[in-house]
């Protein structure tokens, strides 16, 4: 009898130490993805805040700095489901690092350098990079962790990775008080250099998933191309009329080659979407709302950067100050995104994060040069609250409909309808913007000169070159293209909130999540 008691109390110690250490292994994983969450998330506000420095020394024009945002997106986008179905075939943990080594590479090439086609392509290289991370960060915890646990686990990822976004502008700010544009791509380099060797050490090597499709390289080809195209004529008519050959030729091949993906995803033996996925109506809805909210923050996020530092003539240390009444609440809410999910329907966490968020984007294009900053103030911290709940909202209701067999691509698209608001949304909310500005431009300046420089705020340039009556006239044309353009990022919020209110489903139990986990699970 002592033997068995004593064999008993070894098995539970045995046990106990077991879950202790798959809790402190899931821990590191967690953290490791957390990490390079962050710092992609770094990365996008740092260089919105560089924006204006990277104008000024390598003389940029409006087309080249929507690039250097839209370009890095565009490729993040174009590669994301290819990096989702090579994970889900070779392995998450090979892809992630491979992903995070090439990130830090092209980190390099920007920091180094010295005109605006060095600095497109290395950021280019950036997104093919980060496309891997993106694309399977939440795959792989979907994995790790058990459906109960997901939402808690997909609110940290949101947060940590928005204490990055957060980070970014203060960060951002010293390094170019001190240090000059190229720092702002040199602090990439140690935060790859510790997740790529957390990412080795702690996700488990070899296939994840038994995926051992053929790749769908023609739906690769024709999507990125189509994607590319797209963009490249929308940032083309910031400067060029939109019946313009430059203009009209890349729009007209780019929904021409989309529309041939969507033939050759129907007739593919093995294509890039699964059609299990474009069959889940929640997962569909939860990429549409990512696609127009990502719309509204990226044309805000570059908006107002230039409303702060080029109209008002803040630094970019202040301006990266004043982005913390965004980002504190937005991590704040993120943080309560497990308890959200828990107590409310998460279709009504996101539509209110989107009402939200709407109503803080509305505030901040009502803004002028003369306006009190508290009124800014409310905005910042209206949009973070709103953003706070929907981001995490979204990812959460996406991957919850996705089987684990297909958790790779899953995400993958997921992020990718992200980024395509970030690229393709920035360039058509930029295109706007800077149609309005050239259009009260031209009442005033028949021969529109110095446009490009109007359309992009550099009014010290204007003030130059044309004198003082001209800069106040510059200054008003743009805030025109800029309150339409923050107009239309608020539309898109609503638009995202009616989206997810109308398709996504009501939310599931905590007592029916295992049971219904284990039905998607393969056997």
């Amino acid at each position: 009898m002592t033997h068995s008691l004593q064999a008993l109390s070894i098995d539970q110690r045995n046990k106990t130490g077991t879950a202790g250490s798959e809790r402190w292994h899931g821990r590191l994983v967690l953290f490791a993805m957390c990490l390079a969450a962050f710092m992609i998330q770094l990365d996008v506000t740092i260089v919105n805040i560089a924006l204006p420095t990277l104008q000024r020394n390598l003389a940029l024009g409006p087309s080249s700095l929507e690039w250097v945002i839209s370009g890095y997106a565009l490729s993040l986008a174009a590669f994301i489901p290819l990096a989702g179905a090579l994970g889900d075939r070779f392995g998450h943990r090979l892809v992630v690092t491979d992903g995070l080594i090439l990130f830090g590479l092209g980190s390099l090439g920007c920091a180094l350098a010295d005109s605006s086609a060095v600095l497109l392509t290395a950021r280019a290289v950036q997104g093919v990079g980060g496309a891997a991370i993106l694309a399977l960060t939440l795959a792989i915890l979907n994995r790790t962790f058990p459906p109960a646990e997901r939402s808690r686990v997909i609110g940290a990822w949101a947060a940590l990775g928005g204490i990055g976004f957060g980070a970014g502008p203060v960060v951002g700010g010293i390094l170019l008080a001190f240090f000059g544009g190229a720092s702002v791509f040199w602090v990439n380099l140690l935060i790859t250099l510790i997740a790529s060797a957390m990412a080795f050490v702690t996700v488990p090597p070899g296939p994840h998933g038994t995926d051992r499709r053929a790749l769908d390289l023609i739906g690769v080809l024709l999507a990125s191309g189509g994607l590319t195209a797209i963009t490249l004529g929308l940032i083309d008519s910031t400067s060029h009329s939109w019946i313009a050959l430059s203009t009209a030729l890349p729009l007209c091949g780019g929904s021409a080659l989309l529309i041939l993906f969507l033939i050759w995803q129907g007739r593919a033996a093995h294509p890039l979407v699964p059609a299990s996925l474009l069959r889940t109506r929640s997962f569909l809805a939860a990429c549409g709302a990512y696609f127009a909210s990502y719309t509204a923050f990226s044309g805000t996020l570059y908006y107002v950067t230039l409303l702060f530092q080029n109209v008002k003539q803040w630094s970019a240390l202040e301006t990266g100050l004043t982005w913390l009444l965004m980002n504190v609440p937005f991590l704040l809410t993120a943080s309560l995104a497990g308890r959200l999910d828990r107590r409310f329907s998460p279709r009504h966490v996101i539509a209110g994060g989107c009402l939200v968020a709407a109503l803080g984007v509305a505030v901040l294009a009502c803004l002028t040069p003369d306006t009190a900053f508290p009124v800014a103030a409310f905005g910042y911290v209206a949009a973070g609250a709103g953003f706070g709940a929907l981001v995490p909202g979204i990812t959460h209701a996406a991957m919850s409909d996705v089987p684990v067999s297909a958790s790779g691509v899953g995400s993958a698209i997921l992020n990718c309808s992200r980024q395509l608001g970030t690229a393709t949304g920035l360039a058509l909310i930029g295109a706007l913007g800077s149609g309005v500005t050239t259009a009260w431009w031209r009442t005033v300046r028949p021969d529109a000169a110095l446009a490009g420089d109007v359309t992009g705020g550099r009014l010290a340039v204007v003030q130059q070159a044309l004198g003082p009556e001209a800069r106040e006239m510059a200054a008003s044309a743009f805030l025109a293209g800029y309150h339409a353009a923050l107009a239309r990022a608020a539309i898109c919020l609503l638009l995202a909130g009616v989206l997810i209110a109308k398709a996504c489903r009501p939310a599931i139990r905590p007592e029916n999540r295992q049971a219904e986990a284990a039905e998607r699970t393969p056997s």
